[in-house]
């Protein structure tokens, strides 16, 4: 079982690592391309927002066609994607190849979480989702570290090409070992399920919850798209350096989800979600008070992104479990179509939230300020709900 819990980690590292690796490489890419960065940043969010969309579609294709033939095609248009990007000399292109791949990535995620629903249960479930969405956190760490040394030793294209040379060989494996995990007994669903989708939208306390995780990730989500600008053209930090500060922001987040989850038990669901208000507002004060009240020669400085940026990306680890268990508590027996919905309202929400906010015609620090507070007033309404709240968490 650990064989097949790896095969399913091999599909989900699909969307962080065409997110993260090529993050040092975007001023480049801009340049190459001959297009502004602000281009190039906003291919971030739109990743996401196909990824988040797809899930709707992909949920009912994996019950009716099964978990394996999904998950070749996926990868099918992943490496098409890749190579699209590393060959693209026009803006255009480059955009097209990124929601090709984000096509790809909603395929092969739903097949995984799937197949750990298919194989496992209880205790070795929790392991197995806690083992996945762990993984979850540690790319953004590593993995632009990879992306800026790839393309200092050869170009903006490398990245690509070596994300187009993973998912080859994670074809390779998937073909000849992957087992087909759909149960015998699924059933097909026809089209989507609206009624269900609409009976939960109806719902205001699923889409308190759910906003509060899509304004945690939007705020991210900018962070991720205005971090090469701010750090390396006006910060003046190299591709590696930057891997360097985005990387030990990926570990932070890391440490503070391994505190979150023991708090969780000890203080409860209502005090993180609070917590996470106060550190995404305290975040968004600390980064547009260095904006007005610093002096100019000051404000290029990393540490002044930085700082207020690690304060509010520790709102995400505090808002995000409490608000999802929350929001999918009432539904035990459309699990999968609230899941599926939630996953929906975040990601597609907070990418949408991300990119207007990119497309503002103000200052990279100040948009980022902007979501920050957004963010924060939609985890306060989520508290807010919270308190009236009654449920257990049970440890795992």
């Amino acid at each position: 079982m650990q064989k097949f819990t790896l095969l399913l980690l091999s599909l989900v590292l699909l969307a962080p690592l065409g997110i993260d690796l090529y993050l040092p490489t975007l001023p480049q890419i801009a340049q190459g391309l001959s297009t502004p960065v602000t281009n190039i940043q906003a291919t971030i969010p739109l990743f996401l927002l196909v990824m988040g969309i797809g899930q709707l579609v992909t949920g009912p294709l994996v019950d009716n066609f099964g978990r394996k033939p999904v998950a070749l095609i996926g990868l099918a248009l992943y490496i098409l994607g890749s190579v699209v990007a590393a060959t693209a000399t026009l803006w255009p292109i480059f955009l097209l190849a990124r929601l090709i791949q984000g096509c790809a990535v909603c395929c092969t995620a739903v097949v995984a979480f799937s197949g750990v629903r298919d194989r496992l249960n209880g205790e070795e479930a929790a392991r197995a989702y806690g083992f996945l969405n762990g993984a979850l956190n540690i790319v953004p760490a590593l993995a632009p570290l990879l992306g800026g040394l790839l393309a200092e030793a050869y170009d903006w294209r490398a990245p690509f090409w070596f994300l187009a040379a993973y998912a080859l060989l994670i074809t390779v494996i998937v073909f000849f070992w992957l087992p087909e995990t759909r149960p015998a007994n699924t059933l097909k669903v026809v089209g989507l399920p609206l009624r269900q989708y609409g009976a939960i939208l109806r719902q205001p306390r699923f889409l308190a919850f759910a906003f509060a995780n899509a304004g945690a990730l939007g705020m991210v989500l900018t962070y991720v798209s205005l971090a090469p600008q701010v750090l390396m053209i006006e910060g003046g930090l190299s591709p590696v350096q930057f891997s360097f500060a985005f990387g030990a922001n990926g570990f932070w987040i890391l440490a503070v989800s391994a505190f979150v989850n023991k708090t969780i038990r000890k203080a409860g669901r209502p005090f993180c979600l609070g917590m996470g208000f106060i550190t995404m507002l305290t975040g968004a004060l600390l980064l547009a008070g260095g904006e007005t009240l610093l002096p100019l020669a000051w404000q290029t400085h990393w540490a002044l992104y930085m700082i207020p940026v690690a304060i509010a990306v520790a709102g995400l680890a505090f808002t995000v479990g409490p608000a999802t268990s929350y929001a999918l508590e009432p539904y035990q027996q459309q699990a999968g179509v609230a899941s599926a919905l939630q996953g929906f309202i975040q990601m597609a929400l907070g990418a949408a939230g991300s990119l207007l906010m990119v497309a503002l015609p103000i200052a990279e620090k100040t948009a980022l300020a902007l979501m920050m507070l957004v963010g924060s007033a939609l985890v306060f309404i989520a508290w807010r709900c919270s308190k009236k709240m009654r449920g257990t968490v049970t440890a795992l």
